[in-house]
């Protein structure tokens, strides 16, 4: 195009802006709004909740289950593990863990219209019934109580993916089965599928190094994790009651404190206020996840 038709041209289009009479191409390129990503969840991660009868625990985690359906709009619950206060030590019996999930039961009632994907938590596991045919003896009672379809599994929501994890193994790791279970898993996903993965255990982080309580396999899983990064955005996990967020590699490694705290007690002789294990209250965090594979991690203290 000459120079005096292209002047003549943009003079037109101008005016035509001008009038409100802009050809539709030239409207579609200069007055279209940029696409941004779109919210699709939000969701709650609790964990930690070690509930019991003690420390006025029960009401105390009603009112924070009810402060978070009534403060943020949520779709659904995650929870990390150590629903109960603890099934594990060689001293509890039969009642004591009967009694710990009834009350768990009870407090769940306030977000009974609320899905909740559990994992397992090493608490909440009683090793000491008296024989390993007992119902209540390992894992499948677990299962059992926490409404789960199996001790590690995944479910989809929106356009994001979610496996959940059980780490409760040798060494605090997957075991061969699972870990094979995982590798087909994220294999067979559709490219750029964002993923979420929970275990009760950290996988990587700052808070092992500091307290201990980490996943063994963290390498191997890094590497499987590396592998599907265009998949793979964030892991969750609790058990070290410590809120930390490392990012490596691209994905975004969360342990999200814990709704206990310092076990509903009133916290240790280093902790930075009540209820605090070392420098973390209390708490939960907040999910959001965007439709462009994004996702943000927020962690609320309690004062419950």
């Amino acid at each position: 195009m000459k120079r005096r038709s292209l002047l003549k041209a943009i003079g037109l289009s101008a005016g035509a802006a001008f009038s409100g009479t802009l050809p539709a191409l030239a409207s579609e390129t200069l007055l279209e709004k940029p696409k941004g990503k779109k919210l699709v969840l939000t969701v709650p991660h609790i964990t930690d909740v070690h509930i019991r009868a003690g420390e006025n625990a029960p009401k105390r985690f009603k009112a924070c289950l009810k402060q978070i359906i009534s403060k943020h709009k949520v779709d659904f619950f995650l929870n990390g593990g150590d629903s109960i206060n603890d099934a594990s030590y060689d001293n509890v019996v039969r009642n004591q863990v009967t009694e710990q999930w009834t009350i768990w039961d009870d407090c769940i009632k306030t977000i009974d219209r609320y899905e909740i994907h559990s994992c397992i938590g090493n608490h909440d596991t009683w090793w000491k019934a008296p024989a390993k045919d007992d119902e209540m003896y390992g894992k499948n009672y677990v299962v059992k109580r926490l409404k789960i379809p199996n001790r590690y599994y995944s479910f989809s929501k929106k356009n994001w993916h979610f496996i959940i994890l059980d780490g409760n193994n040798s060494k605090i790791s997957l075991d061969d089965e699972q870990y094979n279970w995982l590798e087909q898993e994220l294999k067979n996903l559709p490219a750029a599928t964002p993923t979420l993965l929970m275990s009760h255990y950290p996988i990587l982080g700052t808070t092992q190094v500091l307290v201990g309580g980490g996943h063994s396999d963290c390498k191997k899983l890094k590497d499987l994790f590396y592998k599907h990064r265009d998949k793979v955005k964030i892991c969750l996990s609790g058990h070290n009651h410590l809120s930390d967020q490392t990012v490596y590699n691209g994905v975004r490694y969360c342990c999200n404190g814990a709704m206990s705290g310092f076990w509903w007690g009133k916290g240790d002789a280093e902790s930075a206020g009540p209820g605090y294990y070392l420098e973390t209250p209390p708490g939960y965090a907040i999910l959001k996840m965007y439709d462009d594979g994004t996702v943000e991690n927020e962690y609320f203290p309690h004062t419950f």
